[in-house]
């Protein structure tokens, strides 16, 4: 069962980055089915019933909008996992739940750090479809196969010990860096919830294109197959290359014990495509478990960053038990040292193809 959406109560939605790719001036519709269990990004129009923790909902255009009870809002479902914030689950029916990200996630929270309130919950009013009442997912809303690259750019890939560990910090300093030595940048972040301040954040230190797990038609990246997040990340991949850039960036969400970012570092896919790592850590233990972790798993470290380079004495203890330097955002910054890890991710990359392939295989 469903029935039209009126173009002014369209109009009127608070519309949330996780579905900003759909085209609301289409003739959509609301759908009704009472025993339809929600699938990971499925668009849904929801009233807010009670306002908590996120207070403000992220629109398409990146404005923070106040949220009130009775307001209706267009978002998408999905699961989420932030240690800092919330754990939530995929709800099993479209009865009453949680927002429980900004941009737009609704799902049902599981456990909240104690530092953060209950969440604002809501009341679904039903699934979003098309004009044939075909319910709309965000998967539908994935950018399409990309162009053929002319050369493959060497890719740089920032990890973390956990979530607010400095990586995106990290990456916007790598890109305006390389940026800043006149180079063409593409980043990209691979997984996470949605939220557009990252991305945005990559456009203004300089990459000509920025782009997140969203533009691959994802809520979020919690809960979702491995082979789809292998595909996912290299369609991201994929389509910065075509751009013809000259560098790419690329981060990693949460820690290296989140069970996604783990899969997804240990696969041959994601493996093939990396020139060089950074590592972004919170603290200098941290920094060398983290450094050990990677080495064990064969990845090409080249430095370490993040929330620790506040602290002096931090980078001190980090340095002492590192054979990497350890960068702060300034550092990263410098064209002259964007540029000397770029020419050691493509020496590092270089070596791993003769590893991988042999010396005669590579020079043939």
């Amino acid at each position: 069962m469903f029935a039209p959406l009126d173009a002014a109560r369209v109009e009127r939605l608070k519309t949330a980055y996780s579905v900003r790719n759909l085209d609301r001036c289409a003739s959509l519709s609301l759908v009704h089915h009472s025993d339809h269990q929600p699938r990971h990004g499925d668009l849904v129009l929801a009233e807010v019933t009670k306002v908590g923790y996120h207070q403000v909902l992220e629109l398409t255009d990146g404005r923070k909008a106040k949220l009130y009870v009775g307001d209706e809002i267009l978002v998408a479902y999905g699961a989420r996992y932030a240690p800092d914030h919330f754990e939530a689950e995929l709800p099993d029916d479209l009865g009453a739940c949680d927002l429980v990200a900004a941009g737009g996630v609704l799902g049902k929270v599981r456990s909240r750090n104690a530092a953060v309130s209950a969440p604002t919950t809501v009341r679904p009013l039903g699934l979003v479809g098309d004009h044939a009442g075909h319910v709309i997912n965000v998967s539908d809303l994935a950018l399409g196969a990309p162009l053929a690259a002319l050369r493959k750019p060497p890719t740089f890939v920032v990890v973390g010990t956990s979530m607010n560990s400095g990586k995106t910090t990290t990456c916007a300093s790598l890109v305006h860096g390389l940026s800043r030595s006149g180079l063409r940048v593409g980043a990209a972040k691979l997984t996470g919830t949605a939220a557009g301040g990252d991305p945005w954040l990559f456009r203004d230190s300089g990459a000509v294109a920025a782009l997140d797990f969203t533009d691959a038609g994802m809520a979020t990246t919690f809960r979702i197959p491995l082979e789809r997040l292998v595909t996912s990340s290299l369609l991201l991949h994929g389509h910065l290359m075509a751009r013809g850039v000259d560098a790419i960036v690329l981060e990693i969400a949460d820690g290296l014990l989140q069970p996604e970012t783990a899969q997804l570092l240990d696969r041959p896919e994601i493996r093939k495509i990396t020139s060089g790592v950074l590592f972004a850590a919170a603290d200098s233990s941290g920094a060398l478990y983290g450094v050990q972790r990677l080495r064990a798993g064969n990845h090409p470290v080249l430095a370490v960053s993040g929330l620790l380079t506040a602290s002096p004495l931090a980078v001190r203890e980090a340095q002492a038990g590192l054979d990497v330097p350890v960068y702060g955002p300034l550092d990263l910054q410098s064209p002259a040292l964007a540029g000397e890890l770029l020419r050691r991710a493509v020496a590092e990359s270089a070596e791993t193809q003769l590893v991988d392939h042999g010396v005669d295989e590579v020079l043939a």
